[in-house]
């Protein structure tokens, strides 16, 4: 029996977190690690920061680079790319959504398909009806898949996320935590934090 699981902190918001959504179940398959997705709010951790917004708008820089990066990164992987207006994206409701959507089995692919929609279309995810058209096609029903995300025990779940992510120390997405407690950060560091877990508990 295979042990090996790795917690998968991100953002919707989150530009890096797009790649690493959309390749990280093949990889993990082939190196034998479950993954744990752990949709959470950066909000809070960049505001114990000290920071009101994403530090690739504090730092226009760092920003134009990232934008650049990104393109380079997707076009790699051959991902559709479309630099979303506003950034960051209100990716509260989305998250809730995700939470819901873990219990029923639709919540990982939710997950991709709200990625590919941002980064891939450039669609606004903080607009109910788009979630909604996203859940359609996944033959999710939006009305009682909204209602279960917005429930109190659900909110309570996303709360739960953010607050594990701010034990685990992470401070930005995305970011992965082996089950012995090692934090690897960045889509760069996706392959070494399989590794890490697969070496932890192998096959």
């Amino acid at each position: 029996m295979n042990d090996a699981a790795l917690d998968f902190y991100f953002d919707f918001a989150s530009t890096y977190s797009y790649p690493a959504a959309m390749r990280i179940g093949a990889l993990a398959q082939a190196a034998g690690v479950t993954v744990r997705w752990r949709p959470f709010l950066l909000g809070p951790v960049f505001k114990a920061q000290g920071w009101d917004t994403s530090p690739f708008n504090l730092y226009p820089a760092k920003g134009r680079y990232m934008w650049r990066d990104l393109e380079r990164v997707c076009a790699e992987l051959e991902l559709p790319f479309c630099r979303p207006d506003p950034f960051p994206q209100p990716s509260l409701l989305a998250a809730r959504v995700a939470h819901a959507g873990f219990d029923d089995g639709w919540g990982e692919a939710f997950c991709r398909a709200v990625f590919a929609a941002e980064f891939g279309e450039g669609r606004q995810i903080g607009d109910e009806s788009v979630l909604a058209d996203l859940l359609q096609g996944l033959g999710v029903a939006p009305a009682p898949a909204l209602a279960r995300a917005r429930s109190e025990e659900n909110k309570a779940r996303l709360r739960d996320a953010t607050a594990a992510a701010e034990r685990a120390g992470v401070f930005g997405a995305p970011s992965f935590v082996t089950p012995d407690d090692e934090l690897f950060w960045g889509h760069d560091r996706l392959g070494d934090a399989l590794a890490w877990a697969a070496r932890t508990h192998p096959r």
